[in-house]
C-alpha cells in the first residue's frame, strides 16, 4: 500500500469516527487516554540459526473439507524448483499455537463487538491441547493473555476486552510485524488468527515493506473481516455531492483493506473469511477452529545456504484438492546478520493470566 493509500485509510477511520460522534454514540478520546497509553519496549535481539525449514501445509477438497489421512509420501517439496527429500513430517493432530489477534476501536466496539465474541465459538471447539493468546491492537498491540492451553481463561479474556480503550489510529501492518517476530522462536505450528477491518494507518510500514517477512515467517494468517457491518452507509434518500464523494472515497478504503486481508492471508499460506451475518460468522469460527488442527508440517534440510529467498512449491499427490502453504523462505547463511531478527514492539501486557 503505498503512500495516498495510507492517507486515504486514515481518511476512512477519520470519516467513520466522524459519523460516530455526530451519531451521538462514541465517546470523547481526550489526553487522560492518550496518557494511559504504555510507550512501546524493545526486547534484546534473537538469534535463529536456520538449518532446516519447516512448511504449514493445508490440504482441502473441492468443497472446502479439509482432506486427512495423508502420509509423507502424498507429499512433494520444491526449493526454487527442485524437489528435496523431506526430513520430517508431523501428522495432522499435532497441537496448535495460535494468537487471537483482534482489533479494537470505538467503530469495532459499536458495530462489530458481538462479531468478536461470536469467536468464543473458536475457543469451544479447539482441543484441549492447543494453546492460545489474546491481544488486542490500535496503535500497537497489547496482550491480554499470554499463550494458554485453559481455554475457560481465554474465554474469560475474550469477554472482558475493553474495547472503549481503543484509539482512531489503526496500526495493522506495524502489529503484524511485531507479533510475527514474536512468534517466531515457538516451536511448532503457529497461527494468527486476525479480526480486523483490514484497514491500516501504521505511520512507518506498509503492505509491501511486510510482505517479505510474512512470505519467510513460518507463522500462518488466518483473517476474519470485521468490515461488514461498519462499511454498511446509512440510508438517505438524497446525498450531497460531497456525500456522495465521501461513500466513494470510504467504499475505496475499504475495497483495499479487503486487499490487505487477503494479502496477508496469501502471503502466509492462511486463508480470509468475509462473513456477512452471524451464520456466516459462526460457520468461519468453526472452519478456523478445524483448520488449527488440520495443517501438516512438511520439513527439508536446504542443500545451500546462500543468504536468499527461496521460492516453495509443495505438491500432493491427490486430484482435485487445493494446497496452502507459505511461497517462500530464507536461506540465512548460519551466523551471518541475516539469520538475526529483532523481536520490536514487544507487547505490553494489562494481564499476565497463566
Amino acid at each position: 500500500m503505498a503512500g495516498s493509500s495510507r492517507r486515504r485509510a486514515q481518511h476512512v477511520c477519520a470519516s467513520l469516527l466522524g459519523s460516530v460522534f455526530l451519531s451521538g454514540l462514541a465517546w470523547a478520546m481526550d489526553g487522560q487516554l492518550r496518557a494511559q497509553e504504555m510507550p512501546s519496549q524493545q526486547g534484546p535481539p534473537l538469534r535463529i540459526s536456520v538449518n532446516r525449514v519447516s512448511v504449514g501445509v493445508t490440504v482441502s477438497d473441492s468443497r472446502g473439507k479439509f482432506v486427512s489421512g495423508l502420509a509423507r509420501a502424498d507429499f512433494r517439496i520444491f526449493d526454487n524448483g527442485v524437489e528435496e527429500p523431506i526430513a520430517e513430517f508431523l501428522p495432522i493432530e499435532e497441537p496448535a499455537q495460535f494468537l487471537l489477534l483482534i482489533e479494537s476501536g470505538p467503530s469495532v466496539f459499536l458495530f462489530s463487538k458481538d462479531r468478536i465474541l461470536a469467536a468464543d465459538a473458536l475457543l469451544t471447539r479447539v482441543a484441549p491441547d492447543d494453546r492460545v493468546a489474546v491481544a488486542t491492537y490500535s496503535r500497537g498491540p497489547n496482550l491480554v493473555l499470554d499463550f494458554t492451553s485453559d481455554k475457560g481463561a481465554a474465554r474469560l479474556a475474550l469477554r472482558q476486552i475493553d474495547f472503549r480503550s481503543g484509539f482512531g489510529e489503526l496500526d495493522l501492518f506495524s502489529t503484524i510485524s511485531a507479533a510475527i517476530s514474536e512468534l517466531a522462536p515457538l516451536p511448532g505450528k503457529k497461527t494468527i488468527v486476525l479480526l480486523s477491518t483490514g484497514l491500516d494507518t501504521s505511520p512507518s510500514m506498509d503492505c509491501q515493506t511486510l510482505l517479505p517477512k510474512l512470505q519467510i515467517s513460518d507463522v500462518r494468517i488466518i483473517s476474519v473481516s470485521l468490515a461488514g457491518d461498519i462499511r454498511k452507509p446509512v440510508k438517505k434518500k438524497k446525498l450531497t455531492a460531497e456525500e456522495k464523494l465521501s461513500r466513494a472515497e470510504i467504499k475505496r478504503g475499504f475495497a483495499e483493506a479487503d486487499g490487505s486481508l487477503r494479502g496477508l492471508a496469501t502471503a502466509t499460506g492462511g486463508r480470509v473469511y468475509f462473513a456477512k451475518d452471524t451464520k456466516d460468522f459462526q460457520k468461519a469460527y468453526a472452519e478456523i477452529a478445524d483448520l488449527l488442527r488440520h495443517e501438516y508440517s512438511v520439513t527439508f534440510v536446504p542443500k545451500e545456504f546462500d543468504g536468499k529467498v527461496h521460492s516453495l512449491r509443495v505438491e500432493v499427490k491427490k486430484r482435485g484438492v487445493r494446497v496452502d502453504h507459505r511461497p517462500a523462505y530464507l536461506a540465512a547463511k548460519e551466523g551471518s546478520s541475516q539469520a538475526e531478527s529483532r523481536i520490536q514492539g514487544q507487547f505490553n501486557s494489562q494481564a499476565a493470566l497463566h
